[in-house]
C-alpha cells in the first residue's frame, strides 16, 4: 500500500477536508466559457478542497490550436475538466465542474451537463464571442444559467451594454466578478442558486 506521502496532493487535500458523514444530497454545477476566461481559477478560489484539475503545461504543439489572444501569461490549459467541492450545510454539498474551453474538447460538455442543476458562464469582455458556444449549448439543453463578467482590469462597458451584446433575456442574471477572489466567486454561485430557486418557485406556482 502506498504511503500518504506518495499520494497525489489533491487526494491528500481532500482527506484534510473530508465529506461530512451526514451529507445526503449532492448538487452539481458546471462552469463554462471560452479558453482562458478563468474557469479553473474560479473553481479553485471557491473550493474547500484543493481542486482536482487536469491542467497541463502548454507547449509549442498548441500554437495555432489554443489561441492565447490577450492571455499571454497563461502557461497551462485544462485538457478534461476541473472539480471542486463546497459544503452548503450538514446535508447538502455543491460539486463544481469546470469545463475545458478549447473547441477540440467541446464534445465533453454534453456529458458534463448530465445531472447538472445549472451553470455559470464566465465572460471576458475582450473576447465576447468566445462565450457564444457556451450560451448555445446551455440553451439547447434547457439548463438554467447565470452570466458572470470576469473583469480583467476596469470594465469598458456597462453590464446593460454587455446584456445587449449577448442578447440575454431580462430574466438571466448578469453580474460582475473577480474569479481570483473567493468572496466574489461565492457571490456568483449564490446568484445561480437564487436563480434556480426563483425558477423552481415559478414552476410550482404556475397553474
Amino acid at each position: 500500500m502506498p504511503s500518504r506521502s506518495s499520494e497525489p496532493a489533491a487526494v491528500r487535500a481532500a482527506a484534510a477536508a473530508p465529506l461530512r458523514a451526514t451529507a445526503a444530497e449532492g448538487l452539481k454545477i458546471v462552469v463554462v466559457g471560452g479558453f482562458g476566461v478563468g474557469k479553473t481559477t474560479l473553481v479553485g478560489s471557491v473550493s474547500e478542497i484543493r481542486p482536482l484539475s487536469t491542467e497541463e503545461t502548454m507547449t509549442q504543439a498548441g500554437v495555432g490550436v489554443d489561441e492565447l489572444k490577450s492571455s499571454a501569461a497563461k502557461t497551462t490549459t485544462t485538457v478534461a475538466f476541473d472539480f471542486g467541492r463546497i459544503t452548503l450545510d450538514d446535508e447538502m454539498v455543491l460539486y463544481l465542474f469546470g469545463a475545458p474551453g478549447q473547441e477540440r474538447f467541446w464534445f465533453l460538455w454534453d456529458r458534463l451537463f448530465s445531472g447538472t442543476l445549472g451553470a455559470v458562464v464566465l465572460v471576458d469582455t475582450r473576447h465576447v464571442a468566445d462565450c457564444w458556444y457556451s450560451l448555445d449549448r446551455l440553451e439547447h439543453h434547457g439548463l438554467p444559467f447565470v452570466v458572470a463578467r470576469n473583469n480583467f482590469g476596469e470594465p469598458e462597458h456597462s453590464l446593460e451594454q454587455l446584456r445587449e451584446a449577448l442578447s440575454l433575456p431580462p430574466g438571466v442574471p448578469l453580474i460582475d466578478c473577480d474569479a481570483r477572489k473567493r468572496d466574489s466567486g461565492v457571490e456568483v454561485l449564490t446568484a445561480l442558486v437564487h436563480h434556480l430557486h426563483t425558477l423552481s418557485y415559478a414552476r410550482e406556482t404556475t397553474p
